[in-house]
């Protein structure tokens, strides 16, 4: 009857601090023996009966007894004056709540078991995390192409190269914040959104600056996903299991540079898979590889459709209901998959923290649309900017000031190192092209056609005369103090080819990409210059360098069993010795770097760093989500985050300015580097007891 369904409910009730028949042992919650016994019996003499000894045909519609409704009044009439009870009394009585939420919701997820659904939660974040390592990758790879095709020069080569770290950086903050007032899931479409749509979009645009532009936003959507999706996946993990599966999703982060190293290899070197339209529009295979690059991000966005918000954040928000209904629906999932559909969810009410937002609503006939959504707007930043400002707060300002250098460290040293080794294999290339120049002095030639190509050489002194350059290539040419005349240069198109201090007489260029700033200090006599190539032209079979592919496609590979190893052994020996050793060790490989002289040296050395490095990394994630309460979480985790790309786009440019100057500046830096934040790395509390709060 009604009176027995009230009894089961009313056993999982929270009253006076203590959960009534909650079995912590086991994760389940069974009604109390003693206490179901002596309310069975008094129903069983009062069931159906009021105080007159007459039959209340309400009690068994399942509606309730006036004389509980009055006591249910008096236990909630202290709720009525919250409004009057001091903040702080509310904050505390709040902390007090998400303690004993964290507490409960632990032996829920228990109790729903680790299986099916974590699993398929599993690769569709993994799917994101995977996009947002191909983002990483995806401009180092088309910059070759792209700076022929869109005349790059050598500073707009260097802000594309910076421009997707700086919207990720912007992105982690704002994303991030967002994701603890809007939702995990909510908030990670709006980011895969915008990184697909612009990744999608940049593909297409010809001009420099609108490619620029929607790199910047493709990747301020990404930046936004890599705090989003530990929260997330977080939040459906039970204390023992965290640690390990936080770290195989990192895994996805190195199939992510595997997959943009396999495709740039493919693609970008089969300059025929591509289309024009007039003499304006040209769309080369470049394109096409960055087109390609945008599918892990559609797919995940795709699957995110069908699954649920996280739990743990509605329970914060102060919607039980739905969090109770998605917790069933994992339960359900993970016991069917098992072969125990018959297994049932025990939990009827889990605790939920008392809300003390201030929320500010506008009834809809109030002010135009626009002043509703801009101070509904204005409302969430404002809360997400006290979030920020509350993991500076006592209680966590010792803990994200030790986290904020750790990661900036890391990343200091990490992401300046990984484009370092690259710029270093190309340096070292350029020497050893350099030594196999030819040098032609003092050569005369006349009535001559010139039609093949002429690469790596100068010429000195030289003579030409009535000679003819039709339908060639210059790659790598200088003439010095030599005289042209009554030449004639047709269909020419060169790279890095210059002619110095030379005499040109009556001689006619035609269709060539011989412009002005190519004759340094020359003497033009009689000269003409008709019908300029117009624009960059590609070539890309001799312009693209098939080793940078390999170099970063080992380099993604090599982190496999750092991987592995962290995944199997971060709830043994715990977050903060992962920490401290990956960047000792790491520390330690960067020295051998002095000995790097050769291209094969310095693959092998980067190959070692990254695979002693990535251990820094996971761990680094999973005591990043594990330090910070539910409602902060994603906030903390976006601003180290973004402090973390700040220390790449510093350590990109560092680095880069040192190569072929001096090896020993980038490698003490990043070395002392790595040393600073792994001993203080080993000052961080260990998380791997804790329950996630």
């Amino acid at each position: 009857g009604g009176r027995e369904a009230n009894q089961v409910s009313d056993d999982y009730r929270y009253q006076d601090g203590n959960y009534e028949g909650y079995a912590p042992n086991d994760g389940y919650y069974r009604g109390g023996d003693e206490t179901a016994h002596e309310e069975d019996a008094q129903s069983d003499v009062t069931e159906g009966h009021d105080e007159d000894d007459e039959v209340y045909e309400g009690e068994y519609q399942g509606i309730p007894h006036p004389d509980d409704i009055k006591e249910k009044q008096k236990k909630r009439a202290p709720a009525m004056d919250d409004e009057y009870r001091d903040r702080a009394d509310l904050m505390a009585e709040r902390m007090e709540d998400e303690e004993q939420l964290a507490h409960q919701y632990e032996n829920i997820i228990e109790e729903c078991g680790h299986g099916r659904f974590q699993w398929t939660l599993f690769f569709v974040l993994g799917l994101a995390l995977m996009a947002d390592g191909v983002e990483v990758f995806v401009v180092g790879f088309v910059l070759p192409s792209a700076e022929k095709d869109m005349c790059l020069s050598s500073s707009n080569k260097g802000m594309l190269g910076l421009i997707v770290y700086l919207g990720m950086m912007v992105g982690a903050v704002m994303l991030g914040g967002l994701a603890d007032k809007l939702g995990r899931k909510k908030c990670l479409i709006i980011s895969l959104a915008i990184n697909a749509a612009f990744a999608f979009l940049s593909s297409f645009v010809q001009g420099y600056g609108f490619f620029l532009f929607c790199r910047l936003i493709s990747g301020l959507g990404i930046g936004g996903s890599l705090p989003i999706v530990f929260a997330y996946f977080s939040e459906f993990l039970s204390r023992e299991k965290r640690g390990e599966h936080l770290s195989w999703l990192c895994m996805f982060w190195m199939i992510g540079g595997i997959f943009a190293s396999a495709m740039a290899w493919s693609i970008i070197p089969h300059y025929g898979w591509g289309f024009s339209m007039g003499t304006k529009y040209h769309f080369h295979s470049w394109r096409v590889f960055v087109l390609v690059c945008s599918l892990p991000c559609i797919a995940s966005l795709v699957a995110l459709k069908f699954m649920p918000e996280s739990p743990r954040f509605l329970l914060e928000i102060g919607k039980h209901d739905e969090a109770w209904m998605i917790l069933k629906q994992v339960h359900d999932t993970n016991m069917r998959a098992k072969g125990e559909p018959e297994r049932v969810f025990t939990v009827s009410y889990i605790k939920t923290p008392k809300q003390v937002d201030e929320f500010i609503e506008i009834q809809s006939s109030t002010g135009t649309w626009y002043q509703r959504w801009l101070v509904r707007i204005t409302t969430t930043f404002k809360q997400v900017w006290d979030n920020v400002l509350y993991c500076l707060t006592a209680q966590y300002r010792m803990n994200t000031l030790m986290l904020a250098v750790v990661w900036f460290t890391m990343a200091l040293s990490y992401y300046g190192l990984i484009v370092w080794f690259p710029d270093m294999i190309r340096y070292l290339q350029e020497e050893a092209y350099e030594s196999r120049v030819k040098i032609f002095d003092e050569e005369e030639v006349s009535h001559f056609t010139f039609n093949f190509t002429l690469e790596n050489q100068i010429h000195r002194n030289g003579e030409y005369r009535n000679d003819k350059f039709i339908g060639m290539k210059f790659k790598e040419v200088r003439f010095e103090d030599s005289l042209f005349e009554e030449c004639y240069f047709e269909d020419v198109t060169s790279s890095e080819t210059f002619f110095e201090n030379c005499t040109i007489i009556s001689t006619v260029f035609y269709n060539t990409d011989l412009y002005e700033h190519k004759f340094i200090n020359c003497r033009l006599i009689n000269s003409t210059f008709l019908k300029e190539k117009e624009g960059c032209h590609l070539d890309f079979e001799e312009d693209n360098d098939f080793l940078i592919y390999l170099v970063s496609f080992l380099g993604s590979l090599s982190v496999l069993p750092g991987n592995i190893i962290s995944a199997l052994l971060m709830d043994k020996i715990g977050r903060i010795k992962m920490i401290g050793g990956s960047m000792l060790i790491s520390a330690v490989c960067c020295f051998f770097l002095f000995f790097g002289n050769s291209e094969s040296a310095m693959i092998g050395w980067q190959c070692l760093f990254c695979g002693a490095s990535i251990a820094a990394w996971n761990a680094l994630d999973v005591i990043t989500v594990e330090l910070y309460p539910t409602d902060k979480r994603a906030t903390a985790f976006g601003i180290l985050n973004g402090l973390c790309k700040f220390g790449a786009i510093l350590g990109n440019s560092i680095f880069a300015s040192f190569v072929g100057i001096t090896k020993v500046v980038p490698i003490l830096l990043a070395s002392s580097a790595l040393v600073g934040g792994g001993l203080l790395a080993l000052r961080l509390p260990e998380t791997r007891e804790q329950v996630l709060m």
